[in-house]
């Protein structure tokens, strides 16, 4: 048979290692070819899910009964209310969301030790609506030489309907994208006719103008530049990675030295790697770079050079890997096999036997190098955040009591020698029904309690109505006869109880009296 011939592509990195500026360099156009393999398929996959989550989550709906909204997720801001499902969360209990942030960031520590930058090449929002808007601008204007092509062809009327056409998709989008975002903080069935009617709220059409004019700036116009100049990860993730991470790598110890002409090569005596140098990999990135010139800031790790550089050795008949997920130890290891130990430059019968295998002696990947101490590290210190936040929403209370002393005047003699304290009393019902709160005052021997607002007469315990997900605030007068004033300084304590859940909470107050005083 003859030789299997790759067409070579015209690609070459807008950004190469070789003549990397040291400053800010003007915008190289980059024209990603679109490729097909696993990464690809599970780039598909995340991008779907991702977008789903983000445009349906407003519209899911999660019955709380008649006192609460009925929107799944929901950032209350008029009521300061954080509703996901079953949970809500009050803003003194924002700690919740800082905990849920100290989790992303070990998280992305995790990932990016274990997978090196899998976060950006997967699931980071700039990637994910740069997939979006290149679907749009292949489906109009074709894949990369299309491109190209009507890139530096004239203005005509064709290259005009099509560049329109993709903008006004693109726009429409990103007005999705700042709408999808705005009914996280109102219900969304009533908002949106509010948008259409010209009613909603000022803010409601800012946030919807900034996000739609950032979403098709960073996603259609400025797309890897965001990344590389931007996004300060790039230059923070190399503190994250050890010789025990995986990264996409070009193996060169079994690319190099690259030809077009294998055939004719190998006879005349010269070594010859697997690389064809057809620039498919350059092709391929969305960040414009060429995998084989090493570990650049603009990888995102996406691994779309892998599947295109794979489409290459099907077609030569070539094992896979040539470009892969690898680790620095495995790399370093198999360069050493290559180069007999840096002794030479590579050389492909280094790493071959004689019937064209690969040799035993070259280092391969398992899944437990990734699991060393630093793995665990992180791995454990997230979970602990973890299970602290499960925990502590499992067990909180939903009543709080909350009992604020009379400063001035700190007490009041009455006409009979008793002596009247006032406080300012606060009832917290945190779920989303009415309740009755019974409060009681223990300790404080003979004292009584008489409540502002209630005509009832005074006694140690009243029966308090709170309405669902509401403050019930009182003002309350404790009287202490004559007789039994203490010469001492005399605590007691509030307990508010209810009593169908048998949730309670009590606070410790001070009761002034004229020695005290003094």
């Amino acid at each position: 048979m003859g030789e299997t011939r790759i067409g070579r592509l015209e690609a070459s990195p807008a950004n190469p290692s070789k003549t990397r500026p040291t400053r800010y360099a003007a915008r190289k156009k980059i024209f990603p070819k679109r490729t097909s393999g696993n990464f690809r398929h599970f780039k598909w996959l995340v991008m779907a899910i991702t977008l789903g989550i983000y445009y349906l989550t407003p519209w899911l709906r999660w019955n709380r009964g008649p006192f609460a909204p009925d929107q799944a997720v929901l950032v209350d801001l008029a009521n300061s209310r954080f509703y996901f499902f079953l949970i809500e969360i009050w803003p003194q209990e924002f700690y919740y969301v800082s905990g849920l942030l100290v989790m992303a960031g070990i998280g992305l520590f995790l990932i990016t030790s274990t997978v090196g930058r899998a976060w950006c090449g997967y699931t980071c929002p700039q990637t994910v609506w740069v997939d979006l808007f290149l679907v749009v601008e292949r489906a109009i204007e074709g894949d990369r030489n299309a491109r190209m092509k009507l890139d530096a062809h004239p203005w005509t009327a064709r290259k005009l309907v099509l560049r329109a056409t993709k903008h006004a998709i693109w726009l429409i989008i990103a007005v999705a994208t700042g709408g999808a975002w705005i009914f996280y903080f109102a219900d969304a069935p009533m908002l949106i006719g509010q948008v259409f009617t010209g009613a909603a709220a000022p803010a409601a059409y800012v946030t919807i103008a900034v996000l739609t004019a950032t979403t098709y700036t960073f996603g259609g116009l400025m797309r890897e530049q965001v990344c590389t100049y931007m996004c300060p990860w790039p230059r923070i993730q190399a503190a994250m990675l050890d010789e025990n991470s995986l990264t996409v790598t070009y193996n060169d110890w079994r690319g190099e030295p690259r030809s077009r002409h294998a055939k004719k090569a190998l006879p005349a005596g010269q070594p010859v790697g697997d690389c064809v140098d057809c620039n498919a990999c350059v092709a391929a990135c969305p960040m414009g770079i060429d995998i084989r010139d090493g570990q650049q800031l603009e990888c995102i790790t996406c691994a779309l050079c892998i599947d295109a550089c794979k489409d290459v050795m099907d077609k030569l008949g070539k094992e896979h890997g040539l470009i892969s997920y690898a680790t620095l130890s495995d790399y370093s290891a198999n360069m050493a096999v290559a180069t007999a130990g840096g002794s030479s430059t590579v050389n492909p019968s280094l790493v071959r036997t004689d019937e064209g295998k690969f040799s035993d002696s070259l280092a391969h990947f398992h899944i437990r190098k990734i699991f060393r101490l630093r793995t665990f590290i992180y791995l454990g210190a997230w979970s602990a955040v973890g299970l602290a936040l499960v925990y502590s929403l499992l067990t909180r209370e939903r009543l709080e009591l909350n009992v604020l002393h009379d400063r001035n005047p700190q007490f009041v003699t009455l006409s009979d020698g008793s002596i009247r304290n006032g406080y300012t009393v606060k009832l917290l019902n945190m779920i989303p029904e009415p309740r009755t709160i019974v409060v009681t005052i223990q300790g404080l021997p003979g004292a009584e309690m008489s409540v502002v607002g209630i005509d009832l007469p005074a006694g140690r315990s009243f029966a308090v109505p709170v309405e669902p997900d509401r403050l019930k605030m009182l003002k309350i007068f404790v009287r202490q006869p004559a007789d039994r004033l203490g010469g001492a300084a005399q605590t007691f304590k509030f307990r508010a109880e209810d009593k169908a859940s048998f949730e309670a909470d009590e606070y410790t107050a001070t009761f002034s009296t004229p020695e005290i005083a003094r």
